[in-house]
């Protein structure tokens, strides 16, 4: 942010010098001391600390409303640059593992999906000219984002996963066929699916070996990262479709094995995650493979606040006529 008129500042300056007026006896209204008392009694005082201190808010009030009309005449202005790209890049389809096993807390305290999950939005918040997409996969797999450049979209769904909400299980030839099937017809010069799973296949019609050969078939890299330690780990979770909690620990001992035969099969790569680090690791190396030289145009917008900061110097010095008016019942 920045201001066009940064000389209006000086006019905070007139605020000190508005009280040392008043200090002055200036911009004070005539006023006559009047003194009540009972015969040979005690004189009238008037004692209100809530009076005083209603008194000093709509100052403050009025100090405010002050400093943002000067902050309006000094007109404020975000700047924006955005890219905008004229050649296309990567089309890049993430297929989420959403089966209860996820919710297992080994990963620096958060579940496997939350880490998925913060590390997906890590890597797609840099790499803004692909085109990413979404898939939930448990005992079934469906498209909730399809490939987009809109980032918004896929970081609110990313956001809105919830374990089991597609059932319990693992279908990974389901996943990786639906992920071939929207890939196929793709114009992009790469695509590639990025398969995060905490199990081996348990579920679906489609047997994983199916889904790897359609994608080297139609020239589709695929990466699999398989998340999560070995052993007895905590886990919780709540089922979306009962309602039920579950809260205990997990035997998590999924064969690596299977994983890597998956990613041969279909020319790719596999990556064995154990921490958030590895995490990490394993899909910046998955966004530095699917890179492409785009080319673009930067493009600028300019946003004013300046309406802003009149509605609140309004509404600042709507408050203060409020107090001295209505609850001092003073004149103005």
């Amino acid at each position: 942010m920045e201001f066009e008129n940064p000389m209006a500042f000086f006019l905070l300056l007139l605020i000190p010098v508005f009280f040392f007026l008043r200090y002055l006896k200036l911009f004070r209204p005539i006023t006559f001391p009047l003194t009540l008392g009972d015969w040979h009694g005690h004189y009238f005082k008037w004692n209100s600390p809530g009076r005083t201190a209603l008194g000093v808010v709509a100052v403050l009030c009025a100090v405010a409303g002050f400093t943002c009309l000067v902050i309006s005449y000094a007109n404020p202005v975000m700047h924006h640059q955005d890219r905008v790209y004229s050649s296309r890049g990567s089309d890049i389809l993430f297929v989420l593992d959403t089966s209860p096993s996820m919710a297992a807390k080994d990963m620096a305290g958060m579940s496997r999906l939350q880490a998925a999950v913060q590390a997906i939005k890590t890597l797609e918040s840099e790499n803004t000219g692909d085109c990413v997409g979404l898939i939930e996969m448990a005992k079934t797999a469906a498209v909730v984002v399809p490939p987009t450049m809109d980032r918004d979209v896929f970081f609110k769904k990313l956001d809105s996963v919830i374990i089991g909400e597609m059932g319990d299980g693992t279908a990974i030839g389901n996943g990786l066929s639906c992920a071939v099937f929207h890939l196929a017809t793709s114009r992009s010069p790469r695509k590639s699916i990025v398969l995060i799973t905490d199990g081996e296949n348990n579920s679906g019609a489609i047997h994983p070996h199916t889904g790897a050969r359609l994608a080297k078939e139609k020239n589709i890299s695929v990466y699999v990262l398989g998340i999560g330690t070995k052993g007895t780990v905590p886990l919780e979770y709540v089922d979306p479709q009962t309602g039920k909690a579950y809260s205990g620990f997990l035997n998590s001992d999924y064969d690596s094995t299977v994983l890597s035969q998956i990613a041969s099969e279909a020319d790719g790569k596999f990556y064995e995650v154990a921490s958030i680090g590895e995490l990490s690791q394993a899909l910046d190396a998955v966004g530095r493979n699917e890179s492409m030289v785009q080319s673009y145009h930067i493009k600028n917008t300019d946003k004013k606040y300046y309406q802003v900061f009149v509605l609140i110097a309004a509404a600042l010095f709507l408050l203060a006529v409020f107090i001295r008016c209505v609850l001092l019942q003073e004149v103005l």
